[in-house]
C-alpha cells in the first residue's frame, strides 16, 4: 500500500515527522525573523499584519514561502540521493504542494478572523450612532470578497491537484499487485482488491491526512488566538470561573463526544470488513457462473446471498444507533459555542464583532479537536479496506 509510492516508507515517514519537527522548531524559536539577514524590511516579523488580501504577499509570508521551497528541496534531495522510487517526485513535491495549499488555507481562515472583529464592529456603531458611511461597509465587504476569491481559488487548484495525486498512487499500487499477480490471483476477492481497494485506500487516505494536517495547522495558528481571547469570558455556564475558560470548553466538549462515537462504533470496522467478504463471495460465484454451467446454481446462490443479507442487516442496526448518536451531537454542537458566551453576554462585556470573532474562533479549535469525530465513518472504511489489503499483501510477505 505504501511501499509502492513512498520510498522506504517506515523511514519515509520518520523523516518526514523529523523534518517538520525541527523547521518549526527553528521557525517558532527565532527563524520567522531570520529574512532580515537576507534584506527584509526590520522587524517585519512582528509587524502587524494588514486586514485584507495584501498580507498574503506582505514580507512575513514571502519569508515563509521561501523557508518551505528551500525546506521542501533539500528534503527531497536526500530522498532521491538514498532511494530510487520512481514515483518519489510525486509522493515527495507532490505532498509538499497538498501540504503547503492546507497551510495556505488556514492562513486564509485566520485573515477572514481578523475581518470579523473591526467590520462588526463597525456596523455595531453605525446602528448605535444612528448611522455612518455607506462606503465603509462596501468597503469592507470588498475586503472578505478578495479573500475568499483567493480561497476559492486555491480551493479548486488543490482540488485538481490532489485527484492526479490520488490516481498516480494507485497507479503504484496496481503496477506492484499486478506484477506479482501470480501470487495473488488465488486470494477470495483478488480483482477487486487490485481494481477497487486500491482506488479506495489512496483516496481515503488522502482526504484523512489532509484533514488531520488540517486539524494541527488550525490549531498551530488558533489556539493561541483562543488563549488570549478567553481572557474576555473568564466565566463559564454550570462551570463558573475558569482560566483558559475556552479552550478547556472546546477540549472537554471535543473529548467527550470522541469517547462516546468510539464507544458507540465499536463495532462498524468489523462488518464492514466481513461485508466485502461476503459480497466478494457472491459476486465471484456470479463471475464463475458465466463460464461454467455447474457454477452459480440457484442454492449456492441463494446461500450466498443469505450471508450478504445478514451482515448488512446488522450493520443497519449498529449504524441506527451510531447515527443517532453523531446526529444528537451535531445538534448540540451548534449550540455550544453561543451557550458558552451567554454569561459574558448577560453581563453586558460583549460587542457584536467580538462576540462573532470568539465564535469563530472557538468553532475553528473545537472542530479541530473533532477530527475523530467527523471523520470516523471514514476511519471505519479506511480500517476495513486497511484489512483486506494487509491479508492481501501477507501473501508476499511469507
Amino acid at each position: 500500500m505504501f511501499k509502492s509510492f513512498f520510498p522506504s516508507p517506515r523511514l519515509f515517514f520518520i523523516s518526514v515527522i523529523v523534518w517538520l519537527s525541527l523547521n518549526m522548531l527553528l521557525w517558532y524559536t527565532g527563524g520567522h525573523g531570520w529574512g532580515e539577514y537576507l534584506g527584509f524590511p526590520k522587524g517585519y516579523a512582528e509587524a502587524e499584519l494588514p486586514i485584507g488580501v495584501s498580507r498574503f504577499w506582505s514580507a512575513s509570508f514571502i519569508w515563509f514561502y521561501l523557508w518551505f521551497l528551500v525546506s521542501t528541496a533539500l528534503f527531497a534531495g536526500f530522498w532521491r540521493f538514498f532511494s530510487d522510487n520512481k514515483w518519489q517526485k510525486w509522493s515527495i513535491w507532490g505532498s509538499a504542494f497538498i501540504l503547503f495549499n492546507i497551510w495556505f488555507g488556514v492562513q486564509v481562515s485566520v485573515a477572514i478572523n481578523a475581518w470579523y472583529g473591526p467590520f462588526w464592529d463597525m456596523i455595531q456603531k453605525m446602528l448605535s450612532d444612528g448611522g455612518g458611511n455607506i462606503a465603509d461597509l462596501y468597503n469592507g465587504t470588498l475586503t472578505f470578497l478578495y479573500i475568499a476569491m483567493v480561497a476559492v481559488t486555491f480551493a479548486v487548484v488543490n482540488a485538481f491537484f490532489t485527484s492526479h495525486y490520488v490516481f498516480r498512487w494507485r497507479t503504484a499500487m496496481n503496477e506492484y499487485y499486478t506484477a506479482n499477480w501470480e501470487k495473488l490471483r488465488h486470494v477470495e476477492g483478488a480483482s477487486q482488491r487490485i481494481q477497487e481497494d486500491t482506488m479506495r485506500f489512496a483516496t481515503i487516505v488522502e482526504d484523512l491526512g489532509v484533514e488531520l494536517i488540517k486539524s494541527v495547522m488550525v490549531l498551530i495558528a488558533f489556539l493561541p488566538l483562543l488563549f488570549q481571547i478567553s481572557q474576555k469570558v473568564p466565566v463559564l455556564p454550570i462551570v463558573g470561573e475558569i482560566e483558559h475558560s475556552l479552550v478547556w470548553a472546546a477540549v472537554v466538549w471535543a473529548i467527550v463526544g470522541t469517547v462516546v462515537l468510539m464507544f458507540v462504533g465499536q463495532k462498524l470496522p468489523g462488518l464492514q470488513f466481513n461485508n466485502q467478504k461476503v459480497e466478494a463471495a457472491y459476486r465471484k460465484e456470479l463471475v464463475y457462473g458465466e463460464d461454467h454451467e455447474n457454477r452459480a446454481d440457484p442454492l449456492t446462490l441463494k446461500e450466498l446471498f443469505a450471508r450478504v443479507r445478514v451482515n448488512y442487516f446488522r450493520l443497519y442496526f449498529h449504524y441506527a444507533y451510531f447515527n443517532l448518536v453523531a446526529i444528537w451531537y451535531k445538534q448540540l454542537d451548534i449550540l455550544y459555542s453561543l451557550v458558552v458566551l451567554f454569561p459574558a453576554i448577560a453581563a453586558g462585556k460583549m460587542t457584536l464583532g467580538l462576540i462573532n470573532q470568539i465564535s469563530n474562533i472557538f468553532d475553528k479549535v473545537r472542530e479541530s479537536f473533532q477530527y475523530l469525530i467527523s471523520s470516523w465513518k471514514t476511519i471505519i472504511e479506511l480500517l476495513s479496506i486497511h484489512k483486506r489489503l494487509k491479508a492481501f499483501e501477507s501473501i508476499l510477505d511469507e
